[in-house]
């Protein structure tokens, strides 16, 4: 399978999944370390919005000079982000949020704009603030050693998927036959934001009635 089939299946799968997921171990709070890891594994993964906007990042990455500068704030906001709500604090609009960071990164993605290094790792920062303010959702009332191995293992799985898609986006970008892959790829990013978007315009429409 090429790398252009391997990225549009990914990116199909996550239209397909609009529903939002956020407890890997089906909302019961972590108890062990153990726990703790694999729930902070499974949190950006099975959380199709968060893995969009880390599948994002990696896009946007590879086009900048600071390649590791986009990566590294939004991961250091998200673990600011889960210990913000362990302290019992409140974030508004998280999921509006949430939504239009992915929305952003994919229409930003589809540029391939070299940003400057500083303020594109703040504003990932912050969206990463959000991101974690959502994922601490599912540790809130367990004990330090489990949440210490979640934000480990929600840190590492992050890393880890950024910066591989961020290697085949600048591999991809570089050859003549998919140079516009990776730009493709962010218009698909955009395109799960904007699918969010809209099922929260109309829970909200609902709602209201």
């Amino acid at each position: 399978m090429n790398k252009i089939s391997v990225t549009a299946l990914l990116f199909a799968g996550l239209l397909a999944n609009p529903a939002l997921a956020h407890h890997p171990l089906g909302g019961e709070v972590p108890q062990t370390m153990m726990h703790g890891l694999l729930s902070g594994i499974g949190h950006p993964i099975i959380g199709f919005d968060h893995l969009a906007f880390v599948l994002g990042i990696g896009l946007l990455a590879a086009f900048q000079r600071s390649r590791l500068a986009l990566p590294a704030g939004f991961v250091g906001g998200t673990v600011a982000g889960t210990l913000l709500i362990i302290g019992g604090v409140a974030l508004p609009a998280v999921e509006l949020v949430i939504t239009l960071s992915v929305l952003m990164v994919g229409l930003v993605a589809t540029t391939g704009r070299n940003l400057k290094a500083l303020p594109a790792a703040g504003l990932a920062g912050l969206a990463g603030v959000f991101h974690g303010w959502a994922y601490g959702e599912a540790v809130v009332g367990a004990e330090a050693s489990p949440i210490i191995a979640y934000l480990a293992g929600f840190g590492l799985v992050q890393m880890v998927i950024a910066t591989g898609v961020m290697v085949l986006a600048v591999m991809m970008k570089d050859g003549k036959s998919t140079a516009l892959m990776p730009r493709f790829a962010g218009a698909m990013v955009a395109g799960v934001g904007l699918t969010y978007l809209v099922e929260i315009a109309e829970t909200a429409v609902f709602a209201g009635i």
